[in-house]
């Protein structure tokens, strides 16, 4: 009798998440109707989130989801790997957010077809999945939704968690919801993980371990901007050539004024510095622009494309797609979501350019990265921001120690680059099999 008891138990949890989902709705598009208030772009598009759109492409091609602005810019070297091996097939990238769209669809135009993700009420994700008829669906990260899995699980198309990761904190809370996470994971038919520690929270989570394969972190394989050191030497010469300039990115509320608080410190003893500062959400750009103000400071929005003048203390950097940009144009950086529990953001863009990189107390997202760079010395991490001032000054008066900070950043890139090989291969296993 277990079974069958098990069985209904399931179709009970299966029923109850649907009645959950769909009592939240009015919630969830009256939260957009508020966001669009200050960024009209989250009014846009709402059928699209009911699985309602046109879709130009052939179906039967590839659907790949990357919820926010963080996975898209991971999935786009992925995403030109599928291109170049397989030119002729469809591919359709969602998001969730606005942010994501923006990057995604910045970066490739009409080369794929993008759409929000659908919420995940049964006859959205239906509609979707009828209309793409994907080979393969590759959910980036961490990204789980049970109707949407149980749905494709019905419809035998091969789901992917690529890039994958789960943090304790995640992993605690699939834990709580145990039934239906074991659920979940029986529609997954492959995992590409990170690292061997995410591999093995999610085989303690019930994953089939046949069903996991330990890839690497997609992240370092992201390639830098062709021309990006071009562009970031125009604005340092725009600037101010000898300002040294301090980057605090990806910012949350409660951030910033702990990085003002710092910035406040490092003039003391270089007054000509520069702080750029890149809140992580663009519908919070005009209310950190009047907390700069009021704080004193002499702020040019990058928008306003005023020119930066020696009497500029702060630049805020309030446009979509540049951020790899001022990291380059950078002597350190700060990497948000670290100083609230977040849990961090990705630190591999700084690193990139070559900059050495300093975060707060909170990186439940990115441990292991975090420790590749503590071990190379190419980060720091600090607990407040009377330490995060000491950790830009001692960068700022040491030139060569931020130079060798930076180089072995960049080496650990290096050494770790690959993963989006290893994950296109595994896909087109996916593929093949249902051609």
């Amino acid at each position: 009798m277990i079974y069958p008891m098990l069985s209904f138990v399931q179709r009970l949890l299966r029923w109850l998440y649907t009645a959950l989902f769909v009592l939240a709705i009015p919630v969830i598009l009256l939260r957009l109707w508020y966001r669009g208030l200050k960024n009209p772009a989250y009014r846009d598009r709402w059928l699209e989130r009911f699985g309602i759109f046109k879709f130009p492409l052939q179906p039967g091609g590839l659907w790949i989801h990357a919820v926010s602005v963080g996975e898209s810019i991971a999935a786009i070297p992925m995403i030109r790997e599928f291109q170049k091996r397989f030119p002729t097939l469809p591919i359709t990238v969602t998001t969730t957010t606005i942010t994501g769209s923006a990057r995604i669809q910045s970066t490739f135009g009409t080369e794929i077809f993008h759409v929000y993700f659908p919420y995940d009420l049964p006859w959205c994700i239906a509609r979707a999945l009828n209309t793409i008829r994907p080979k393969l669906l590759i959910l980036m990260e961490t990204e789980l939704w049970p109707n949407c899995l149980w749905k494709c699980q019905q419809l035998q198309i091969p789901v992917m968690v690529a890039n994958a990761r789960l943090s304790p904190r995640s992993m605690q809370g699939y834990g709580r919801l145990r039934l239906i996470t074991q659920q979940m994971l029986d529609c997954v038919t492959l995992v590409a993980a990170q690292s061997e520690r995410d591999g093995a929270r999610f085989v303690e989570l019930g994953l089939a371990l046949k069903r996991l394969m330990i890839t690497g972190n997609i992240k370092f394989d992201v390639p830098l901007k062709e021309g990006i050191e071009i562009e970031a030497e125009k604005l340092r010469d725009n600037w101010g050539k000898d300002r040294l300039v301090f980057v605090a990115a990806s910012t949350h509320a409660g951030e910033e004024e702990q990085v003002l608080t710092a910035f406040r410190e490092i003039q003391k003893q270089f007054k000509d510095a520069l702080l750029i500062l890149v809140p992580r959400h663009p519908e919070r750009f005009s209310s950190v622009a009047t907390l700069v103000q009021n704080q004193g400071y002499s702020v040019v929005l990058r928008s306003s494309q005023a020119p930066v003048t020696l009497e500029t203390q702060v630049f805020l950097g309030d446009t979509m797609g540049e951020l790899s940009l001022f990291y380059a144009a950078s002597d350190v950086a700060f990497v948000g979501g670290s100083f609230v529990t977040v849990g961090g953001h990705n630190t591999l863009e700084p690193v990139a350019v070559g900059i050495p990189v300093i975060v707060g107390p909170h990186i439940h997202n990115f441990v292991e990265i975090t420790q590749l760079l503590l071990e190379a010395k190419a980060l720091v991490q600090v607990s407040d921001s009377h330490a995060l001032a000491a950790a830009v000054l001692h960068w700022f008066k040491l030139p060569q120690e931020r130079k060798k900070a930076g180089s072995s950043g960049k080496e650990v890139v290096e050494k770790n680059r690959g993963a989006v090989s290893k994950i296109v291969d595994l896909a087109q296993k996916l593929i093949t099999l249902r051609t």
